[in-house]
């Protein structure tokens, strides 16, 4: 190997630790709540396996596309954004292991499935805040700013979809969902519900948020119905998905179940409204 392409060669492996370094630190930091949540260590354990490995199974191209857009390094290729979906959950599991483990939740005395399911569950926003954090915690070129502007139609949505995941997923294992839904009328939901999809809407084209999208020459109604409508109905459907990973909806009745999709709506919507800042 000669002189031009060892130094090639140490500059990308160098540039790929410190991608990993980033990535440590973006899923200890966007984890953090939910490893030192109680919640999330009893669904560790008890939760059922089927419904765990699909939410893994679910993440994964959610990585993979997160990847395109806000990867924890520069991505080329299809492959590139394969290899850092997996490095993303990789490092997601490895920090939710060493820090469960520092605060006693796992113990090598727990039985093999509960150790891993509580590490799984916890691998997924970790995994998610390793891939943001290229975007949340370096520096994005030019090009690579440009290429995700010119995203398309669906990619938005994609977008609005992990958004809506991101911040919903830090709420919906916890109990109080399902308790303010239990607290509210049918026509606290129709108000909830309106103003969720109001806010969507005036943060995303509205108040000059960073990542604010343009209306362009499309009128009002075409962008409300193809982006605010769209992307609160995207919402509500990671917020069904998440209560019933989370075995929340055992035994509610169909009021009771949108009651408790609105509530989870609300804060899902929000982080639909602003991917852009996120993602």
């Amino acid at each position: 190997m000669d002189i031009t392409r060892q130094r090639s060669f140490l500059h990308d492996e160098a540039q790929f630790a410190r991608a990993l370094a980033r990535a440590s630190a973006g899923a200890i930091i966007f984890a953090l709540p939910l490893l030192m949540t109680m919640e999330m260590w009893e669904l560790g354990f008890y939760m059922d396996r089927f419904r765990l490995a699909l939410f893994i199974l679910v993440t994964l191209p959610v990585l993979f596309g997160l990847s395109y857009f806000a990867g924890f390094e520069e991505t080329f290729c299809w492959q590139d954004d394969l290899i850092d979906a997996l490095s993303a959950f990789a490092v997601g599991f490895l920090m939710s292991a060493a820090l469960l483990t520092v605060f006693a939740i796992v113990r090598l005395d727990q039985p093999l499935p509960e150790i891993i399911g509580k590490i799984a569950l916890q691998s997924v926003p970790a995994s998610i805040g390793a891939m943001l954090a290229r975007k949340q915690l370096g520096q994005q070129d030019d090009a690579d700013r440009e290429r995700r502007i010119r995203s398309s139609y669906p990619g938005e949505l994609f977008l609005m979809g992990a958004g809506a995941l991101f911040v919903g997923f830090n709420v919906a294992p916890t109990e109080e969902m399902i308790l303010i839904s239990y607290k509210m009328s049918p026509w606290h939901a129709v108000a909830l519900a309106v103003l969720s999809l109001g806010l969507l809407h005036i943060f995303v084209y509205t108040v000059g948020f960073a990542g604010q999208e343009s209306a362009g020459n499309d009128g009002f109604l075409s962008v409300f119905l193809r982006f605010s409508v769209a992307g609160y109905g995207i919402a509500l459907l990671i917020s069904l998905y998440l209560l019933w990973t989370f075995e929340r909806i055992a035994g509610l009745s169909m009021m009771e179940l949108v009651t408790a999709t609105v509530v989870l709506g609300f804060p899902s919507a929000l982080g639909a409204a602003t991917a852009r800042l996120i993602v």
